[in-house]
């Protein structure tokens, strides 16, 4: 069987001195591949040091989270595209992201508009997926991609509003949902409704989960399983059957071939 975690952050400062651990768990757990999202320039970096030290585990999407647009130092922005364009010759990289727009930031709205299109730009010159924030946007951000040639599109925790989710889906875009499908019954019914051949699941650490059975821990690749088996009883299926569906899901969105070694 071969898992998959398609959003988490494993360049985050909160898993400092964690990541042998996070190694162990992923591996333990049977994950074949983990798609660490970079947020900025250093986690750019960082994520394509993480991709050489594990090839068959560790797969980085690069781009700028909006919650960092405000930060951007002079250059940067272009100096992040320059880095992404020298990586995209070495075929590590898989998707651009965490990219999008958050609601929660309407100060910065016009300059979190510029790098996301900088960057949806960038992801059709390199034919590469789109990972997508969107965060009370998911509207506009549906209508928006309509103007670019962007064939890939994950909607990283899609909660809402659900006539976006089946326009979405319409689209083909892709959707991932977290371990918030084990006790959110809004999570639970966009994965109702959404295909099984457009899900892929998520963990999104290192943000951190409250409820039973996560209680505050620190967030672990291994929490996929729990992630698998709630998307299998809320669709009646065998949970065998969705891991297959998922993992093709995978090397499908992100024209990767899974390792075996997982």
């Amino acid at each position: 069987m071969k898992l998959v975690d398609a959003h988490i952050h494993l360049s985050d400062p909160e898993y400092s001195g964690h990541l042998d651990e996070l190694i162990a768990d992923a591996k333990m757990a049977g994950i074949s591949a983990l798609v660490t999202n970079s947020v900025d320039l250093k986690s750019c970096q960082n994520d394509i040091k993480l991709a050489e030290q594990y090839p068959d585990l560790i797969y980085p999407a690069l781009g700028i989270h909006p919650w960092n647009v405000n930060f951007l130092k002079q250059n940067e922005l272009q100096e992040t595209i320059d880095f992404i364009l020298q990586q995209s010759q070495t075929r590590r990289l898989i998707a651009i992201g965490e990219i999008g727009l958050d609601y929660k930031y309407e100060a910065i709205w016009e300059q979190q508009v510029f790098v996301f299109d900088k960057m949806l730009h960038l992801a059709e010159q390199l034919s590469l997926p789109v990972i997508i924030h969107s965060r009370g946007t998911t509207d506009k951000i549906v209508d928006m991609l309509q103007s670019y040639n962007v064939k890939r599109v994950l909607l990283h925790w899609f909660s809402h509003p659900m006539e976006i989710l089946s326009k979405a889906i319409d689209l083909d875009y892709f959707i991932t949902e977290g371990p918030p499908v084990v006790y959110s019954n809004g999570i639970r019914e966009v994965v109702k409704q959404t295909p099984l051949t457009n899900l892929l699941p998520e963990t999104d650490g290192p943000v951190i989960y409250r409820k039973k059975p996560f209680n505050g821990q620190l967030t672990k690749p291994s929490y996929i399983q729990d992630v698998l088996q709630a998307i299998a009883e809320i669709k009646n299926m065998p949970v065998r059957e969705v891991i297959d569906q998922v993992a093709k899901n995978f090397e499908i969105f992100f024209n990767v071939k899974l390792s075996n070694t997982g």
